[in-house]
């Protein structure tokens, strides 16, 4: 493979803001959606083709149909910026994609055909001998838009506006297909490999959670490192939503000691690990790993579910928070049950294939 850029290529990243009115003064920009999903650089020499992730790792081996879809879709020699994602129905699906990720061929190879990835293209490092870096935005949109001009799904160039007031209606609009708020680029920006020069626009809602366990912290046994966080279904069973994560390393000393007294058995805990789970259930408790820190248990100190806490959160993927959730403030002014789904905002429905479709995609 030889190509003006070539991997590994860390992605261009991009910093929160609060709203689009806080750009007001930033000069030009193009907003996009912010898809879910696994960010990708795409790199294709002839038939050789390797997928990177974000962190640099190749993911070439884990996605056979994406490869075979990028020979027959992207230009003959480029590097492309963009999303992998899975869709499900009418929204994408991150769960289903992460599962994606898998050690065995065999199932790999399975999974390609019955969850196959799709990916959303949204910009452009590399076109034949040309390195496309340098360039404003504004050119390297237009000729990624004359490069997929004739690209078929599953590989998609996402939409993009520099109207802001469409731009707020695809905020709220969004969702409801599964996406994740507004990417803002300035047009005049150019492509610069892990910096954060573009900026993104996130949902913000609150909630009211049971905390009902705690992992502790790797600096040492005597501190925090996350709360686990749960919700009541219409049930009346406490469902595992999600977690804290982020306190300074004092506060994670003064919580340890705070919830001691709070610490019980799983015999009494509504995530007890030896009830019988359900198939598709989710419980937090037990040597469980994560697919993106190989190794890492998450097993968890069960706490009796009695102290509430309002935490922060940008949206839901499924019955739990899509990320870390953020600690708002105690309240001890609300009862444990009173803590349902029921309080959590609705996304107005769209659809994702009426996304995809806008013009310019």
């Amino acid at each position: 493979m030889q190509l003006p850029v070539m991997p590994p290529v860390s992605p261009m990243l991009a910093k929160p803001v609060k709203g689009i009115g806080a750009l007001d003064s930033a000069g030009a920009m193009s907003f996009e959606p912010k898809w879910d999903g696994f960010r990708s650089i795409v790199f294709r020499d002839g038939d050789e083709v390797e997928i990177g992730s974000r962190n640099e790792r190749p993911m070439t081996r884990y996605f056979p149909e994406l490869v075979a879809a990028f020979q027959e879709n992207l230009p003959p020699r480029c590097v492309v910026d963009g999303e992998i994602v899975l869709i499900s129905g009418d929204r994408l699906d991150f769960e289903a994609l992460q599962l994606r990720l898998h050690p065995a061929a065999s199932r790999v190879n399975l999974l390609a055909g019955q969850t196959p990835a799709s990916f959303v293209a949204f910009d452009l490092l590399a076109l034949g001998d040309q390195d496309c870096t340098r360039l404003p935005f504004e050119q390297r949109r237009g000729l990624l838009e004359q490069a997929l001009s004739g690209a078929q799904p599953p590989i998609h160039l996402t939409p993009a506006t520099t109207d802001r007031v469409l731009a707020e209606e695809w905020f709220h609009q969004f969702e409801g297909a599964g996406l994740d708020g507004l990417i803002a680029k300035p047009l005049a920006g150019a492509y610069e490999s892990d910096k954060r020069t573009m900026f993104k626009i996130k949902h913000e809602r609150t909630a009211d959670c049971v905390v009902a366990g705690y992992r502790l912290h790797t600096s040492g046994p005597d501190r925090i490192g996350s709360l686990l966080l749960g919700l009541y279904n219409d049930d009346g069973q406490l469902a595992s939503v999600g977690v804290i994560g982020a306190f300074p390393m004092a506060k994670r000393i003064a919580l340890f000691e705070e919830l001691q007294p709070l610490v019980t058995t799983f015999d009494d805990h509504p995530w007890n690990w030896a009830k019988l789970v359900p198939e598709g259930g989710r419980t937090p408790r037990g040597s469980e790993y994560s697919r993106w820190n190989a190794g890492k248990d998450l097993s968890f100190t069960p706490l009796r579910p009695e102290r509430v806490v309002e935490v922060r959160y940008d949206h839901m993927e499924g019955p739990r928070f899509r990320h870390t959730a953020q600690f708002v403030r105690w309240r001890p002014d609300r009862e444990p049950e009173s803590c349902t789904y029921a309080q959590l905002d609705e996304p107005v429905k769209f659809e994702l294939a009426d996304v995809l479709g806008l013009p310019g995609a």
